[in-house]
């Protein structure tokens, strides 16, 4: 394994010896690993960055496993957390895989045991770091803890308002990065069911062999490994909501199982032969096209129907007009506690520059370049020479550090008001570009922006921009 793709694991518990054996078995693995006697050690060692997965045991001196967990899901979400169990504590590890962790281990373990769960838990931190993850909208900028006022983001919260009390299966469409997983959360919260676990899986990270145990759980003995019986996310969802991303990565063969326990409302375990009730509401994502999927063969067409029973697609970025100033702010606000650095400001030229940008890897994209940006940056506010050269290459022909007029003259205008006016003006220029170079063709000048020919109709009658320009081709 190269230092690339060398991970951290961080193992907590007060037993030494158990440690040592912990850590000499996932080094042979080839992974990295630190060490923690208890609660309050390993939530300093999270703290400190670079851990991709966490195992703790539940029973701990200072800051026990439950408690460690219920910090890590909350402040540290992309870290999956692996629970050690005695045999009698079972009970306990299953709730906490209802409170976000990942998985348990139920000791004594076997080598295959705990290495398949590992490999499953990093391939999900993996999958999870791509996604979005900004908690807590702040007051006026959204709803359901989701930042945004577009017009096509009110769209998405008045589907989630009709149909989050309801038990219906939603499918939830988008491209990676655009925050699928954060309305299926919503959609739970504000559901009847709110009070019920929320059983995350990412279908992309466990392997085909894997995945039926995954869902259905299995019995003792029922393949190497299996050293006791174990609930599925199914039986562990029961009452609650059961969220499958990356709907389209299930392999066939289990296409058919999935249907059949969607339809009956009742599974088996892999290995056993008692038929299991459950009461689960689904809510599925993906960012594939299954309509093609199914044309290929690749997706069964009834377990499409199954799934589509209440559609949700997901704006990319580039269609979320005006978003992005608020998200630019509370994405700052976010990482002024996790990175220790007060940069709290732009100015109207960079938010103007990060406002003109089509963002191909929507949210997470943003997210990430605001990162590095304010690792690098050399003061508190965010200037448009400390934004990358590829964004700033965007601008070109564009007068966008000018000053703007309006609000941005003014001496009163708040931070806000020259902003916006900043992003108007730049927006402005960017649509009298492209469709002067497109000949005034709506259509052609909506794909040189990558957008949508509606948001651009919208944009244009929002600038006032319909007036203005000639009445030729659409």
């Amino acid at each position: 394994m190269s230092s690339e793709e060398r991970k951290t694991i961080l193992v907590a518990d007060d037993e030494l010896n158990l440690r040592r054996v912990l850590g000499g078995m996932l080094k042979r693995e080839g992974h990295d690993v630190l060490s923690a006697s208890d609660g309050e050690e390993a939530l300093a060692l999270v703290r400190k960055g670079g851990v991709h997965t966490v195992i703790t045991d539940l029973r701990m001196p200072k800051l026990d496993g439950m408690q460690l967990l219920q910090v890590v899901v909350q402040d540290y979400p992309d870290i999956p957390v692996i629970i050690l169990t005695a045999h009698g504590s079972i009970d306990s590890a299953v709730a906490a895989v209802k409170l976000g962790a990942f998985d348990y281990v139920e000791k004594p373990f076997e080598h295959d045991q705990l290495k398949r769960v590992v490999d499953t838990a990093l391939r999900t931190y993996e999958l999870r770091a791509r996604e979005v993850r900004l908690p807590g909208a702040p007051k006026g900028r959204g709803r359901y803890g989701i930042v945004g006022h577009s017009p096509a983001m009110q769209g998405v919260f008045n589907v989630i308002e009709k149909v989050a009390h309801t038990p219906s299966t939603v499918l939830i469409t988008g491209e990676s990065g655009t925050g699928k997983e954060l309305i299926a959360k919503a959609l739970h919260e504000q559901s009847q069911r709110k009070d019920g676990p929320l059983i995350k899986v990412n279908c992309a990270a466990i392997p085909d062999t894997l995945i039926e145990s995954e869902l259905f759980g299995y019995e003792k003995g029922a393949f190497t490994g299996a050293v006791s019986s174990k609930p599925g996310r199914f039986e562990l969802a029961d009452k609650g909501t059961l969220f499958l991303d990356e709907i389209g990565e299930i392999p066939s063969e289990m296409q058919v199982k999935l249907l059949r326990a969607l339809q009956e409302g009742e599974l088996e375990r892999v290995g056993g032969i008692k038929t299991t009730k459950v009461d689960v509401r689904l809510v599925a994502a993906t960012n594939r096209d299954l309509v093609q999927e199914i044309q290929k063969g690749r997706f069964r067409e009834d377990l499409y129907y199954r799934l589509n029973v209440v559609p949700i697609q997901v704006p990319p970025l580039r269609e979320r007009d005006g978003d992005i100033p608020d998200l630019v702010h509370h994405i700052l606000e976010k990482f002024k506690t996790r990175l220790g650095k007060e940069v709290s400001e732009v100015t109207p030229d960079a938010m103007a520059c990060l406002a003109a940008y089509s963002w191909p890897g929507n949210v997470r994209e943003l997210e990430n370049l605001l990162e590095r940006t304010i690792l690098f940056a050399s003061g508190p506010v965010i200037r448009l020479v400390d934004l990358p050269e590829h964004l700033r290459g965007g601008l070109a022909g564009v007068s966008a550090v000018e000053p703007a007029a309006g609000a941005a003259a003014s001496e009163d205008a708040s931070l806000k008001e020259i902003v916006r006016a900043e992003t108007e003006r730049v927006e402005r220029n960017l649509i009298l570009a492209a469709l002067e170079e497109t000949g005034y063709n709506v259509t052609h000048a909506a794909k040189r922006l990558k957008i949508s020919r509606k948001s651009l109709q919208n944009k244009m009658k929002e600038l006032g921009l319909r007036e203005e320009v000639p009445r030729k081709g659409e």
